[in-house]
C-alpha cells in the first residue's frame, strides 16, 4: 500500500513551505499529492523537491468537480494518508458592509466547507499515526471588527479540529490546529488589497518557515494547537482571560 501526503494550498505560502518540510521530515512517504489551482507554481515546485515523487492536481477547491477528482483518485490508488495538510485559504480585511458578496461567500466556502470536506474525503484513507494539520489563525481566538468573516471561518476551523481530535484519539490520528499572526505570503496582500496593513500588526509578521516548522515540532509533542511567537501566545492567554465582549473591544482598537 503506497503510503502519501496530501496539501492543500500547495502552490504557495505556507502550503508551500509544509510541503517542502513534508518531503524532508517524512522520508517514508512515497508520494505527496499536491493540491492547488496554479499548474506553473507546482511544477516549479516539484523542481525543488528530490526523494519524494510529487502527483499534481491543478484544482480550484471552490468548485465541486474537484472533489469528484480527489475521490476518484483515493478509491483508485487506496493509498495510506500518512499526513493531511489543509492550508487552502483566503481573507479579506475590512467592514462587512464594504466587502463584496464575492469575497464573503469565498472566505465561508474554502476556509471551512473546502477544509472539512477535504478532511472527510481522506479521512478512510488514514491510519494509527496519521496525522492532520488544519490551518487556522490567532484570528480564531477572539472575534475581530474589520476582519469578522474571516476570524468567525477560523475559529470555525479551532473548534471542529479540536472535537475531531477527540474523535480520532481512538484510532491513533492526532490532529493539530496551526494559528500564526500575520505570515509574510501573497496572503496578506490579498487580505489588505495592496493597501498598508496596520502598523501594529506590521511589527509581528513572522517568516512562513519558521510557522511550519514550530508546527511539525509542536505536532511531533502532541499538542493540539500550535501557536508561532510569544506575542501570539499572549494574545491568545487574553482571549482566554477576558470576557468576549471586552476582547472584542480591544482588538477592534
Amino acid at each position: 500500500m503506497k503510503k502519501i501526503g496530501i496539501v492543500t494550498g500547495a502552490s504557495s505560502g505556507m502550503g508551500r513551505e509544509f510541503l517542502l518540510r513534508l518531503a524532508e521530515e517524512h522520508p517514508k512517504l512515497e508520494e505527496i499529492w499536491a493540491v492547488a489551482r496554479r499548474k506553473e507554481q507546482l511544477e516549479l515546485l516539484q523542481r525543488e523537491v528530490s526523494g519524494v515523487r510529487i502527483r499534481m492536481f491543478s484544482l480550484d477547491l471552490m468548485e465541486e468537480e474537484s472533489f469528484q477528482v480527489i475521490e476518484k483518485a483515493l478509491k483508485k490508488e487506496k493509498p495510506w494518508v500518512g499526513v493531511l495538510v489543509n492550508s487552502s485559504g483566503v481573507g479579506y480585511s475590512g467592514l462587512l458592509e464594504e466587502l463584496s458578496g464575492k469575497e464573503v461567500s469565498d472566505m465561508v466556502q474554502l476556509n471551512c466547507r473546502v477544509l472539512t470536506m477535504m478532511t472527510y474525503l481522506v479521512l478512510p484513507y488514514m491510519k494509527k499515526g496519521g496525522q492532520i494539520y488544519q490551518l487556522a489563525s490567532s484570528a480564531a481566538f477572539a472575534p475581530q471588527p474589520g476582519f469578522a468573516v474571516y476570524a468567525a471561518s477560523k475559529a470555525y476551523v479551532l473548534r471542529f479540529a479540536a472535537a475531531l481530535g477527540q474523535e480520532l484519539r481512538p484510532r491513533g490520528i492526532r490532529v493539530i490546529s496551526v494559528c500564526p499572526g500575520p505570515v509574510k505570503t501573497e496572503f496578506l496582500d490579498k487580505a489588505y488589497k495592496g493597501q498598508k496593513m496596520p502598523f501594529y500588526k506590521r511589527l509581528f509578521i513572522a517568516d512562513s518557515r519558521k510557522v511550519v516548522s514550530r508546527a511539525i515540532r509542536d505536532a511531533k509533542k502532541g499538542k493540539a494547537v500550535s501557536v508561532y511567537g510569544i506575542s501570539m501566545k499572549f494574545l491568545r492567554i487574553i482571549s482566554r482571560l477576558l470576557p468576549e465582549e471586552a476582547a472584542v473591544r480591544f482588538l477592534g482598537t
